[in-house]
C-alpha cells in the first residue's frame, strides 16, 4: 500500500508536467476545448471542494471513538489528521472565493484519495500501537512542525482569497508572504505539515504518502507557475514555483 500510494501520487504529479491536469481551480476546464466528445458533469468548485476533505475528516473524527485506548502517539496522529482536513473544510466554508466548477470525476478519485490515506494512516497507526518505540522520538517534533506549517498554508490561502473582491472571478498575481518567493508557497508548507505527520507517525506508510504529495505539488506548482507566466505579461521572473531560490 506504501509503494502504491507513492508511485500514484508521483505519476499524478508527472501527468500535471505533462499538461493532464486534475481538473480543479484554474485547471478545472484544460481539457475542454479540444478533448471532450462528451458532456461530463460538473459541480460548483465550492461543493466540489468540499466533498474533497468532508469524508477524510469524518475519519479521523470517528478514528477517536473506534480506538480510544491507543497511546499519545495513534491520539497526536489522528488528531493531526482531523485538524488538518478540518481547517480544508473551514477554508471552503468560509474563506476560499470560487469561480468555474470541477468535473465530477475528479472530485470522485481526489475525494477516495484522500479518504483511503487518511484511513490506512489511522488504521496503520493502530496496528503498531504499543509495539517498541523508535530509539529517536520524533513525535512531538513532528507535530509542532505539522502546526506551524499549518498556520503557514492557512495564512497564504487567506491572502489568495484577499485577492478577490466579492463576485470577482478573475485571476491576480499573489503578493504578500512567501509570495514574493514562490508561486505556490501554500504547497511548501502543506508538504512540510505532511512531514510533520510522518514524524508523529514513524511508520512507513506515512513517509511514502509525503514523498507522494512532494511529486504531486512539485508537479503542480511547475504548472502553476507555467501558468501565471502565460497569463500575465508583467510576472516576475525570479518568482520560483514552490522552493526558494531553487525551484
Amino acid at each position: 500500500m506504501s509503494m502504491v500510494s507513492l508511485v500514484s501520487l508521483a505519476n499524478a504529479g508527472l501527468s500535471e508536467i505533462r499538461g493532464r491536469h486534475l481538473q480543479y481551480s484554474k485547471f478545472w476546464d484544460v481539457r475542454a476545448p479540444n478533448k471532450l466528445k462528451v458532456k461530463r458533469v460538473k459541480v460548483s468548485s465550492r461543493a466540489g471542494m468540499l466533498a474533497l476533505y468532508a469524508p477524510a475528516f469524518l475519519v479521523g473524527l470517528v478514528s477517536f471513538w473506534l480506538f480510544p485506548g491507543d497511546g499519545l502517539r495513534f491520539m497526536l496522529l489522528s488528531s493531526a489528521l482531523s485538524l488538518h482536513f478540518l481547517k480544508r473544510v473551514v477554508e471552503v466554508l468560509f474563506i476560499h472565493k470560487y469561480s468555474g466548477a470541477m468535473i465530477l470525476d475528479s472530485v470522485v478519485a481526489i475525494s477516495l484519495s484522500y479518504f483511503l490515506s487518511a484511513v490506512t494512516m489511522i488504521y496503520n497507526q493502530h496496528l503498531v500501537d504499543g509495539v517498541q518505540e523508535p530509539p529517536f522520538d520524533l513525535k512531538y517534533i513532528g507535530f509542532v512542525l505539522f502546526m506551524v506549517s499549518s498556520a503557514g498554508n492557512f495564512y497564504h490561502h487567506y491572502l489568495l482569497a484577499k485577492l478577490r473582491e466579492k463576485d470577482d472571478k478573475g485571476y491576480k498575481i499573489p503578493k504578500g508572504g512567501m509570495f514574493n518567493l514562490v508561486i505556490c508557497p501554500h504547497y511548501l508548507f502543506e508538504i512540510l505539515a505532511f512531514v510533520g505527520v510522518s514524524f508523529i507517525s514513524q511508520t512507513v506508510y506515512p513517509f511514502c504518502f509525503t514523498i507522494g504529495t512532494t511529486f504531486y505539488l512539485l508537479g503542480r506548482s511547475y504548472c502553476t507557475r507555467k501558468w501565471y507566466l502565460s497569463k500575465f505579461e508583467n510576472f516576475p521572473k525570479d518568482v520560483k514555483a514552490l522552493v526558494p531560490y531553487i525551484f
